[in-house]
């Protein structure tokens, strides 16, 4: 079954038998579940916390497009991380991450998942040198691939094949590239996370994260605490996520084809010195996201020749483009990563990785270009 195929009809059979022949999958608020059998659930359903049909299916959806096994909801995207951290490393155990990471995720390893013993250190994965030392107690080595803003490529395979040599954990966050332009599980991944909240939403009306394995003992583990923490993704949630990824791979080409269309009038213009964007052949990591990826997305940096204060002026200056935190949905955001997203991380982290107060963050909608462009035009004449 192809990608669309999948995105469409996985996980939503129409049931034509004792059901009610729904073309696609109710939305089930039940909280409970009523059985005949005190210790047998009837339909394999006791409490919506534990399980629920509507989030079920979309686990089956999302596995099937991440070629796994197994799939689960979770309440956002940090939600998700942070089960998968809690259910697979404990008191005494390492984490090697990569240094340009979603400032969220940095937050929790440093405020929230270290005061628990468990210890960690941020490298730029991105260079073949990165994992020629890795500390006895290491069992994870963690990582976006593009990453979150720079854009970084990190080669999934290879930093697979070296976690295993060291029988480590590879987990690859996938939230920019989604299912349709890489499949880290394929390349040797264990796990994927994803924030569902982004393109596999793609409204900006759902929170929501992921948790895909092939592996049955992570998937047993992190099924365990999906129960035990209970940050679980609500039926209705799961249903607009599930309208979102029909649409998927649609909006994914629209989002590329705007995408390039912006960076092509950016490269012109004189207000910027640099654009982060791992389709064009300049960028460091090119020639690994060529290998790994059937398309390189809409997300995109870039730097102005400006401070802070003229960085400023640029966004507040933008009509049709919203100056907002999050990304990946149809309407096109774009946001000052040192002051936002990112702004948790102390300065003179953010800095040496690179998150200087001149650049920008943009993530391409799916508008007609020829407005974006204006809007962009518009905005850095007033630089």
């Amino acid at each position: 079954m192809e990608f669309s195929t999948k995105a469409i009809h996985e996980g939503e059979e129409p049931d034509t038998g004792s059901g009610n022949g729904d073309v696609i999958s109710p939305i089930h608020l039940s909280t409970t579940f009523a059985r005949k059998d005190p210790q047998i659930p009837t339909h394999g359903f006791e409490y919506t916390r534990t399980g629920n049909p509507t989030r079920l299916a979309l686990e089956k959806k999302l596995a099937s497009l991440e070629n796994a096994k197994y799939g689960l909801m979770f309440s956002s995207g940090l939600a998700s991380e942070t089960t998968m951290f809690l259910s697979l490393l404990q008191t005494g155990d390492h984490v090697i991450a990569s240094d340009d990471l979603y400032g969220g995720t940095e937050r929790l390893l440093r405020s929230v998942v270290s005061k628990l013993g468990i210890t960690y250190e941020m490298r730029d994965l991105s260079k073949e040198s990165s994992l020629d030392h890795i500390p006895e107690k290491t069992r994870m080595i963690y990582f976006e691939t593009p990453s979150n803003p720079l854009l970084r490529i990190i080669d999934i395979q290879k930093v697979s094949g070296i976690a295993r040599e060291h029988n480590l954990i590879t987990a690859v966050d996938n939230t920019f590239a989604t299912p349709y332009f890489q499949n880290p599980l394929d390349m040797g991944a264990d796990l994927v996370i994803h924030s569902t909240t982004k393109y596999i939403g793609g409204h900006s009306d759902t929170l929501g994260g992921a948790v895909i394995t092939k592996n049955k003992d992570i998937y047993d583990k992190v099924k365990f605490n999906q129960n035990s923490i209970g940050a679980v993704m609500s039926p209705f949630d799961s249903y607009l996520t599930m309208r979102g990824i029909k649409t998927l791979a649609v909006r994914m080409k629209e989002h590329e084809k705007n995408a390039s269309a912006v960076i092509s009038f950016l490269r012109e213009s004189s207000k910027v010195s640099k654009i982060h964007y791992p389709g064009l052949k300049d960028h460091d990591g090119h020639d690994v996201a060529r290998k790994q990826m059937r398309g390189y997305g809409a997300m995109l940096s870039f730097r102005l020749k400006t401070d802070i204060s003229g960085s400023k002026r640029f966004v507040g200056n933008l009509k049709y483009i919203s100056l907002a935190e999050s990304l990946g949905g149809v309407e096109s955001l774009i946001e000052i990563p040192s002051l936002m997203t990112h702004a948790g991380i102390p300065r003179e982290i953010r800095e040496k990785t690179g998150v200087t107060d001149d650049l920008i963050r943009l993530s391409v909608g799916i508008e007609d270009s020829r407005d974006l462009i204006q809007d962009l035009s518009y905005a850095l004449g007033k630089v």
